[in-house]
């Protein structure tokens, strides 16, 4: 009975230190930034098949759910990832979700040839060039490592950061302990400063 007991609070904490990790990253490195003009940035995620996968999906419903209600006629959405084993970029693979699927209407720009997050970046920049808010959208770890790109790569971009729509109290509660360990080591390389907002 105690083991079953210790068991239960130790899931328990698990589940509840996931939540709090991927919350506190999901505000990390964004200020309160003003102004129509807005790009949300969904990162792709390694998608082999012809199809958007369960977690390009996912990006792409957060990164719409992004938009702020008074700036959707302001707002682009990036679609961000280039193609992998041969296949269609994911780019494209998301922008087709977000509009046959979701039946997105809004405007969207894909960027098709990053491989990596710091490209994902640096193939953005010169998109968001004329933008009042930046919203970057992954996994809560994720989206806070291309956030700190972007700080290295333009710091008066990184300026104009804002909050994304991608972290939800209760939206993947169980696997988030497991995103919270791979956060932890996909972040460790983050410089001194950054790190200490992401831990």
């Amino acid at each position: 009975m105690r083991r079953r007991t210790g068991l239960a609070v130790a899931g328990v904490a698990a589940l509840a230190w996931g939540e709090w990790l991927n919350w506190r990253w999901s505000r990390a490195l964004v200020g309160n930034g003003a102004g129509a003009a807005e790009a949300v940035v969904v990162l792709g995620y390694r998608n082999p098949q012809a199809t958007a996968n369960l977690i390009n999906r996912w990006r792409v419903r957060a990164g719409i759910r992004s938009i702020a209600a008074d700036s959707a006629y302001g707002s682009r959405v990036i679609f961000s990832g280039g193609a992998t084993s041969g296949g269609a970029a994911e780019a494209q693979l998301m922008a087709d979700y977000a509009k046959s699927v979701l039946e997105f209407d809004g405007r969207v720009i894909l960027e098709d040839q990053s491989a990596t997050t710091w490209e994902n970046i640096t193939n953005v920049i010169p998109l968001l060039e004329d933008v009042d808010r930046i919203k970057i959208v992954s996994q809560p770890a994720h989206a806070l490592k291309a956030r700190a790109y972007l700080r290295r790569q333009r710091p008066d971009l990184a300026e104009r950061l804002v909050r994304a729509d991608d972290y939800h109290p209760g939206e993947w509660t169980v696997v988030k302990p497991l995103l919270a360990l791979y956060g932890l080591w996909t972040l460790r390389g983050l410089k001194a400063d950054e790190r200490k907002v992401s831990l």
